[in-house]
């Protein structure tokens, strides 16, 4: 391999997928355990394994792209950090009022999840300030000092301020941040609103910062053990990771910005389907499919752009963004892929509840024990057992012989565990349980489809990931889609987003002005403003701009609106352009438009996408694998199906069954599909009769 290597590294819930790329493109991929204890160390010895196997120097290592599920388990599994809030006085309830949406309909036992901060680690402070950033009451310096004495004696670990418009007028947030800073010492993280979320709306705002401060402690340790850690093994390379807009951003910037981080994982598998839209599949509208050890997760792909979002909510057992469902997790306003995630992977075990009905997920084996099939000590059925039992995958190994396979093991337990209670033979047992999965699975695809008004049977579905190839036909027919993809290196395929994504980040200017009552040089000096601050982060950082794009938005709304709608924004030709956008994009989105109220701009936004992206030209041989014919359980019966590799298939068209394994993932060709081979590499499959 040439000399001078970027690395990109996924961590799921069960595997860490590594993938190498040298100074030519040429790529090297490896599938490792996750070590929950410790993510960093799985890492580590990863990659210390993989540059001993190549002969690598670690010093030519010039760069590490990473995304992690760190932030989100944190959330997930509230072991965030012992967390503060200063807000202004009357406003320490925020957290608990929240806004009046309930995920559930006609449940009066529902409970809302519990705030990220006690109520008695919520201090007032005496400030306040005007929506238009005048001072209205002078901030008491004499309460800061007092909030700081109590998270001093009650051991806090991080302090999150919010005060009232404080995205007007940052100066009382910076004031009350430096006395806290030198009150509780630099191993108490703090962060502001007013930083982290320059925008009007306090619930959003307030929970945002929180949500920071609560995961910031647990990034900044995580981050400091992996420098440590890569560093020991003689890796010394700047370390980026990938944001949940779907960009890069330096470690840094990331621990200051640790909200960022929540679904930096998934974002980086949507970034390369998007990456694959543009090359020889020429495939512009895709649905991704990314199914992994612990959950099933879907994206949208519209025009070759992956959809965004800057609403998404995180915690009390979800990961969503969907505007009809709101109310059951914290509140995160910041840019997001637009990912829908259910807790349905290769570890989900399956189960039968106090009813006996059978349950899939969202309780994973996780990375240890894993699949009873693993052999690792697991002893609750999993989807992967299922998938062992049905012949679907390798009953003897995995991931190039890495990982034996116990398929006895996996039949005995699902028969114990649910075949032999439910009175069926393990092999319907193993069909039903597959088919209650698939059915749970399509419900993350209809999320970002159907639910948002476009119909899944007019895009592709990418499947990867893992498990995701096992499942994609079986996805397809549930849905009527007709044409899948699979994509190289498929099981990594995340980690190959992660080397093709480009150095993002994003600003905001809050403006609260008739857009009318602009005038143009008005208007441009505005875009100005924020560009100039945009360039001044960016370069501080160390980014080159020269190649940058800058992309200017604008959030608008009818004057008496609630909520604002983002169009594209040029500051030449002033600003009656940008009006007539917004009334369009009214009329598209709600069907009406109204060109005699007056428009209100509420924001400028600024994307500076910097190109970094690593090209891929070519992939390393993978270990030699034993490829044999087995008999597989499909839905119509069992049958005996050709197993062989991605390359023993040509252009043309061969019908299933068959099965496709590759070094890190396998590829189910059920009856009724038809499979070739295309020229990147890409295995296409034709659903017949959808």
């Amino acid at each position: 391999m040439g000399a001078g290597f970027r690395v990109g590294i996924d961590i799921g819930g069960t595997f860490t997928d590594i993938a190498l790329v040298d100074a030519t493109g040429r790529l090297e991929i490896r599938k490792i355990a996750s070590t929950p204890d410790d993510y960093s160390r799985g890492i580590a010895e990863g990659l210390a394994a993989l540059v001993g196997e190549l002969g690598i120097d670690p010093a030519s290592i010039t760069g590490i792209v990473h995304a992690t599920t760190v932030a989100t388990n944190t959330i997930l599994e509230m072991k965030g950090a012992r967390t503060g809030l200063v807000t202004t006085a009357g406003f320490k309830d925020v957290l608990e009022m929240r806004r009046l949406r309930v995920p559930v309909l006609y449940d009066l036992a529902y409970d809302k999840p519990p705030p990220l901060v006690p109520r008695q680690f919520r201090l007032e402070v005496r400030e306040r300030l005007g929506p238009d950033g005048n001072v209205r009451v002078p901030l008491d310096e004499s309460d800061v000092a007092a909030a700081a004495e109590v998270f001093r004696r009650a051991g806090i670990e991080a302090v999150a301020i919010s005060f009232l418009h404080a995205y007007a007028n940052a100066d009382h947030e910076i004031r009350a941040e430096a006395m806290l800073r030198e009150a509780l010492g630099a191993s108490v993280y703090i962060c502001r609103g007013s930083d982290i979320l320059p925008e009007i709306r306090e619930y959003e705002r307030t929970s945002t910062a929180v949500v920071n401060a609560y995961v910031g402690p647990v990034i900044r340790r995580y981050a400091e053990a992996l420098e440590a850690r890569l560093a020991h093994i003689g890796i010394t390379a700047p370390i980026e990771m990938m944001h949940s807009g779907g960009g890069i951003m330096r470690l840094g910037r990331a621990v200051t910005r640790a909200a960022a981080l929540v679904e930096s994982g998934p974002a980086a598998g949507v970034i390369a389907c998007a990456r694959l839209g543009q090359g020889a599949s020429g495939t512009a509208n895709i649905i991704s499919f990314d199914m992994g050890g612990t959950t099933a997760k879907a994206a949208l792909v519209e025009n070759g752009e992956a959809a965004r979002t800057d609403e998404y909510e995180v915690g009390a057992g979800i990961n969503l963004s969907s505007k009809l469902v709101k109310g059951g997790g914290y509140p995160i306003k910041m840019p997001f892929i637009d990912v829908s995630e259910i807790g349905a992977g290769g570890g989900s075990i399956v189960a039968l509840d106090g009813q006996g009905r059978v349950t899939v997920g969202p309780q994973s084996a996780g990375a240890f024990p894993g699949p009873v099939a693993y052999g690792r000590g697991g002893i609750h059925a999993t989807l992967t057992d299922v998938f062992v039992t049905l012949g679907y995958i390798n009953p003897e190994t995995l991931a190039g012989g890495s990982i034996a396979v116990d398929a006895e093991g996996a039949r005995r337990a699902l028969f114990e565990q649910i075949a032999g209670p439910l009175g069926q033979d393990v092999t319907t047992t193993a069909r039903g349980v597959l088919q209650l999965a698939v059915s749970t699975m399509t419900r993350a695809v209809k999320a970002v489809s159907t639910y948002r008004g476009r119909d899944p049977r007019d895009f592709t579905l990418v499947a990867f990931g893992g498990n995701g190839p096992v499942v994609a036909a079986d996805i397809a027919a549930a849905l009527g889609i007709r044409r899948i993809l699979v994509p190289p290196a498929a099981g990594v395929f995340s980690g190959l987003g992660l080397l093709r994504s480009d150095a993002e980040q994003d600003f905001v200017q809050p403006v609260l002005r008739d857009a009318g009552s602009l005038s143009a040089d008005t208007f441009a000096a505005l875009g100005e403003d924020i560009k100039a601050r945009g360039r001044a982060a960016m370069e501080a950082e160390g980014h080159d701009l020269v190649s940058a794009n800058f992309r200017l938005s604008a959030d608008l709304r009818y004057f008496g609106q609630a909520y604002e709608l983002n169009v594209p924004a040029l500051t030449e030709g002033g600003v009656a352009p940008l009006i007539e956008a917004f009334h369009a994009e009214h009329a598209r989105t709600y069907g009406h438009r109204s060109d005699s109220d007056p428009v209100q701009l509420v924001n400028l936004r600024l994307s500076i996408r910097v190109p970094a992206a690593s090209e891929i030209n070519g992939f390393a041989a993978s270990p030699a694998m034993l490829r044999k014919d087995r008999r597989v359980d499909f839905p119509g019966g069992t049958l005996l199906s050709p197993v062989i590799g991605r390359d023993d298939l040509s252009s043309d068209w061969r019908a299933g069954p068959l099965i496709i394994e590759d070094y890190d993932a396998t590829c189910v060709v059920p009856p009724g599909t038809d499979a070739r081979l295309m020229a990147d590499g890409t295995i296409e499959m034709l659903v017949r009769g959808q």
